[in-house]
């Protein structure tokens, strides 16, 4: 074992005993009781000693025996330390062996996950999960295209993006399809920003290949279909017929999508646990007896020729719809879990939906029958929030006492 202080949490000392790790109030943390000798000895945790070599340094510093196993417990048991490969570039200890240079353009993603991951080795642990993940990404315009190219640079591993018609020139946009694929069929150019954004060897094979609901991408099963319509209305109101193929093979499926100026993120949904496509058409039409008459003749006819998608509000949606499907991938429950979020221009001001599943619908999600109920997933997020807070509540400027 090399043991490292993480170094994506910046030091800094409140007191000559009292060091902070960690300058956002969500992680940091303040270690006290840290003499000179001590200090002198967390400064020598950067990955490049073994354990053994650090005890050896303590006792050269005057420390009494036992002080570094000690430090080093207090260390584990506040989330401090991380695995010498998920370090700086070129600093990474011996365990890192030669893979160092292949995870650099991950380096920032790991150094975040490092901050977010309490044990040491979960960062590494969870980004070579990622390359085992699957998604589906259905819908290549302004957010599709952008969300599957950043799924892609996060480092999950099959990508799949499905689309059909050919790509319109306001559908273009910085991190989603360029100026020079206009013209060209639209599952094309999403395969080809996918491979340029992969980070592994599977994760830009046959972008664009149809596949059962539960398929994926000639590795394994779906993990999270991503729904990114170019027409928004199909995010605002689901449809819960194209939906009955991944609700029957129990995959996840996240929309999002923009319609009218106005960015939406979410549900996610989880088969049997959270309110679906469904439930969400049941409980508009419970409130409002005209909404199937008005719902049929928005789905009628042909799509809208020109979505009101500003470039700004897609990559917003964009980036937050990937971030919760990253959330979810890495085996938390997102915010978007059960709840729908939106922001409208002008003002940018997000605010988020409780979506309830329908006692009437068969998903059987408000029987509690199967899987994570949404009230359990609130509890999760508001437990994971008060976590976070509870780190530096003490504080008033950030850091929990260790």
């Amino acid at each position: 074992m090399h043991p490292m202080v993480k170094p994506a949490l910046r030091r800094a000392w409140r007191s000559l005993t009292c060091a902070q790790y960690g300058v956002a109030p969500a992680h940091a943390v303040v270690l006290d009781q840290v003499d000179a000798a001590t200090g002198r000895l967390l400064g020598l945790m950067d990955g490049t000693r073994g354990t053994a070599l650090l005890r050896a340094e303590a006792a050269e510093l005057g420390l009494p025996e036992g002080r570094f196993d000690a430090l080093l417990g207090r260390l584990a048991a506040a989330g401090l330390l991380v695995e010498a490969g998920a370090g700086r570039p070129g600093r990474a200890g011996p365990a890192a062996g030669a893979a160092d240079t292949a995870l650099d353009p991950l380096r920032a993603d790991l150094a975040s996950l490092s901050v977010v991951c309490p044990e040491p080795d979960r960062a590494l642990r969870t980004l070579a999960a990622r390359r085992e993940q699957r998604v589906r990404v259905r819908g290549a315009g302004r957010v599709g295209a952008m969300v599957a190219a950043l799924l892609a640079a996060a480092g999950v591993g099959g990508v799949e993006v499905v689309d059909g018609g050919r790509v319109e020139p306001w559908e273009t946009a910085p991190g989603g399809l360029p100026a020079e694929a206009v013209g060209e069929r639209r599952v094309a150019a999403a395969r080809r920003l996918v491979g340029r954004w992969a980070r592994g060897p599977v994760a830009a094979r046959r972008a664009g290949r149809r596949a059962g609901p539960g398929d994926g991408d000639g590795g394994g099963p779906v993990s999270l279909v991503v729904v990114t319509p170019r027409d928004g209305l199909g995010v605002l109101v689901p449809d819960p017929v194209a939906a009955e193929p991944w609700m029957a093979a129990g995959v996840p499926h996240l929309y999002a999508g923009v319609l009218e100026a106005t960015g939406l993120v979410g549900p996610l949904v989880l088969p049997g646990g959270t309110a679906c496509a469904r439930c969400l058409q049941e409980e508009a039409t419970d409130r409002d007896p005209v909404w199937p008459r008005l719902l049929a003749q928005w789905r009628s006819g042909a799509p809208h020729p020109l979505p009101a998608c500003d470039v700004a509000l897609a990559t917003a949606v964009a980036g937050l719809a990937a971030g919760h499907a990253l959330a979810f991938l890495d085996g938390e429950l997102p915010a978007c879990t059960g709840t729908r979020w939106e922001v409208a221009l002008p003002w940018w001001e997000w605010r988020s939906e409780r979506l309830v599943p329908h006692p009437a619908c068969p998903c059987g999600a408000a029987q509690g029958r199967v899987g994570v109920g949404a009230s359990a997933a609130g509890e999760a997020r508001s437990t994971m929030a008060g976590r976070g807070s509870a780190r530096h509540g003490s504080l008033g400027i950030g850091g929990a006492h260790v």
